[in-house]
Parts: C-alpha cells; structure tokens; sequence
C-alpha cells in the first residue's frame, strides 16, 4: 500500500525541507533513491522508494549501502542536483506529485516525485520545464530528455483520505510520523520488507543449491564409473593373453580369468587382431585414469562452491537492514552479461599476479593497445597461431616458474598446437614488440625474445580455471 496525499502532506510537514541543501545522493536499487540534506546543523537522509506497492517518501535513519558501479540517474544527480539549495517542497495539490524547487548558483531547477502506484517516477526539469533526465525513460509518456514536463491539473478531491496510525508498531506514541513509515515498510512493504526479501532470497537460494548439488551427485556417479577402470586394463590384458582363441567372427572372446579361475566373456571386433582389440580397452583405462585427477578436482570444487553459497545465505539472514537485503539479491540476480569487463579477453588472478588472455585478433590487439605497458610480459605460441597472454608486471618483483608455466599453458591451450598437446613459446617484455606494417590487426614483432617449451598439462590448466574471474 503506498502513501496517500494526506500522508504525503504530513511528511513533507515533518521534513521541512524548504531551505536545506542536498548534500549527497545515493541510489542503493533500481527502484531507490538516497537524499542527504542538511539544514540548521541537522541532517537527515530522506529516502524516495518507487517500488510497486510501497512508493513513498520518507525520511530513515537506516544506513543507506553505495553501490558498487555507480548508475546512471545517480551521477547525473551528483553532477547536476547535488549541492542544490531545496528553496520550496511541496504536494501538488493532493495529486501525490511532490514538487521541488532547486537552486544551484545561478541555475535553476525542479524535481518531481510522482508517487502513483502505478507510474511512479522522478524527474528533473529545468526552469522552463523542459526535462533533464528521469529516473525511469517512458517515451509514450514523454518522459525522456529533451521533452516538456506537463504538471497535471488540480482535481477537486470527492474522497477525504486519512491518514493511518500505525497502531501495531511498538512505542508508537513516541514515534514522529515519518518514523512510523520508514518502520512500517521496512516490515510489511513487498518491496522493502525484510520478511519479504528473505523469502525471495530463500527461493533463490533453494533452486542454486539444487542445481549445484544436482550437478555434484553427477560428477560423483561418474568417479564411481571410473573407478572400475582397473576392469578395463585387465580385460586388455586377458585379451593378450588369449588372442589367439579370436576366430574373426565371434563378437565375444570366452576365456578364463587367470586371476579367479572364471570363465568370462570380453566383447571384442571380430575383424581387429589382439593387439587393437586390447588397445581399445587400453585407451579406455588411460583416459578414465586421466579423468579421475579432474573429477577429483571439480567434486572438491563443486562442495566448496555448496559451502561458499551456504555461508553467503547465512550472512544474508543476518543483515537487519532490508535495503541491503535488496541489494545483495539485486546483485546476485544480475545477468552476467550486465556485468561490465574491466579488460577485453579473460582475466586471471593468481597468488597475486594478473594474467590477461586474448582469444581473438581484436582483442589480442585491443589489450597490446589499451591494457598493457612495457613492463609486462607477452607470451605467445611458435610457428602457431593463437591467443596472447600477458603477465602484469609487479614492481620489484620477478614472475616465478609456475605462473610462467601456467601461463604458457593458457597460451598453448588458446591456440592450433592445443591437438599437438606441447608447443615452444616466445616471451619477452612488451616494450620489446613493434607492430608489423600491412600485417593482421594484433601482428607483432617481438625482440629480446626467449624460449619455453610447454606440455599441457591438466593440473596447470585446472588452477587457472579457478583463477578466472567473472
């Protein structure tokens, strides 16, 4: 339920904002705002929430968290609003449009708060009405930069609206009215209520760690499948041992197991000699015997990642302040393609050293151009084509053997040796490279090069897959 007129009126009354100046905003949501005045020594931090079903102003004593990159309205309230001397705020008649009257210097302004349930908004104008920015851009209402803002016609009111008491909050005879909202919503909004928002964050939290034990019962039903690769080596070796009993036309060889005196059937290809019959079962134990050590890695991976989710709930639970609630959820929901990349390519942090990868020409070329300085290493694959990478440099300090191993094996997975499984690198410093003329876009030259020869190995590759970041 959100605030009638009466409501707004009593608010405004109790804010007494005419006369302060906004010293800060914050936006800590997508639907709320943070403004912090001051006025005759007293500050007070009056919160505007556009949430559906709880939009409202009011002032809180709450701590307002910052996030973490900064968002558009919000820098365009610091650049333009913040500083403003608030010279009038009042309702527009009883339209629950709030109107205020900035002054910055020589420069005017006016921001409306239009708390409608159903089309809220905040908009900033110039003084002859034409719009600045918006909270929320709604072309079909004209609601975009560069339009004129209409300011609605008074209505005659048929209904008289009271406003409400509050009489389930404790102490509410002590409270000022502007207290009695900041609690109510905190505790009963859908938008702001921390009961709410922790039934939200449990329904998120109980579909992850579904999938993600999902995921780990797989990865340990397939151990358990390799774990009988010990069956597979044996029966490469019965066949061997009984070859001769292949008559090129039976699909199965009947022999006895010398190690418990049964007799066994082994499937086999009829038109292949013992020796490719046991290799096919060779190549069978040699590949689950190498895929143990990374289905090893990826369970313990997998029960970290349970345990990390664990303890991050449990820190939820405990946060008292919903608005933070609202945030880590926000933050947690956000699609990975909305998170902005600080460097073309995958980024890589190890004991303390950045590692950069390009997977491509373009980016090979936009991190040499933009990401990079001379100090840096460059690796890249000999005689084949791939990705470069790059070890940022740290001052007084010499890159040791196994981050330059680990990186030539990024290197050399990244590019056309990854079937060969081994390939020779050059490295040297990236003052050392001069671009080619009339070559490829990322083509360089390098100088003061030396060489490594890498083997790739899954250990290396493993640990700079947990390295990555996101």
């Amino acid at each position: 339920m959100s605030l009638n007129c009466t409501e707004i009126n009593l608010i405004l009354e109790e804010l007494d904002l005419s006369g302060s100046f906004i010293q800060q905003i914050v936006q800590p949501s997508f639907d709320t705002l943070a403004l912090y005045t001051y006025k005759n020594s007293t500050a007070k931090t009056v919160l505007i929430c556009l949430g559906a079903g709880a939009c409202r102003i009011n002032e809180t004593r709450k701590k307002i968290p910052k996030t973490e990159k900064p968002l558009r309205f919000m820098e365009f309230m610091k650049s333009r609003i913040k500083g403003c001397r608030i010279q009038s705020c009042k309702q527009i008649g009883l339209e629950r449009i709030i109107q205020m009257e900035l002054t910055h210097g020589d420069e005017e302004f006016f921001l409306f708060i239009r708390l409608w349930n159903n089309a809220t908004n905040i908009i900033v104008t110039d003084k002859n009405l034409v719009i600045l920015d918006v909270f929320y851009r709604r072309p079909k209402r004209n609601e975009i930069t560069g339009k004129i803002f209409e300011i609605p016609q008074i209505r005659e009111q048929e209904k008289v609206f009271e406003a409400r008491s509050f009489e389930d909050l404790p102490e509410n005879e002590n409270l000022s009215f502007n207290q009695k909202v900041d609690l109510w919503y905190s505790e009963h909004s859908q938008s702001l209520s921390r009961e709410a928002l922790l039934e939200q964050a449990e329904k998120i939290y109980t579909s992850r760690k579904s999938k993600m034990e999902n995921a780990l019962k797989k990865l340990e039903e397939k151990r358990e499948s390799f774990l009988t690769c010990e069956q597979w080596k044996h029966q490469g070796d019965l066949i061997l041992s009984y070859g001769h009993l292949i008559d090129g036309e039976s699909k199965f060889l009947e022999c006895t197991d010398y190690e418990s005196g049964a007799t066994v059937q082994i499937s086999i290809d009829p038109k292949k000699n013992a020796q490719e019959n046991a290799k096919i079962y060779y190549d069978k134990y040699k590949k689950a015997t190498s895929g143990i050590t990374e289905l090893e890695y990826d369970i313990s991976k997998a029960k970290r990642d349970i345990l990390d989710l664990d303890a991050a709930y449990e820190s939820l639970l405990k946060e008292p302040n919903p608005i933070k609630i609202q945030q880590l959820l926000h933050k947690q929901t956000k699609p990975k393609q909305q998170i902005a990349k600080k460097h073309p390519g995958l980024t890589y942090l190890l004991n303390g050293w950045t590692i950069l990868l390009g997977r491509t020409a373009s980016e090979n070329d936009e991190l040499l151009r933009h990401h990079v300085k001379g100090q840096d290493m460059w690796m890249h694959t000999r005689d084949y084509s791939g990705g470069y990478v790059f070890i940022k440099n740290r001052n007084g300090k010499t890159i040791p053997l196994d981050i330059l191993l680990n990186a030539g094996n990024l290197a050399v997975y990244h590019s056309k040796a990854r079937k060969n499984g081994s390939a020779d690198l050059y490295y040297t410093q990236v003052k050392h490279l001069r671009r080619a003329k009339n070559a490829p876009k990322g083509t360089v030259l390098p100088t003061n090069e030396k060489n490594l020869s890498i083997k790739l190995e899954n250990s290396r590759l493993k640990i700079m897959e947990e390295a990555l970041q996101e």
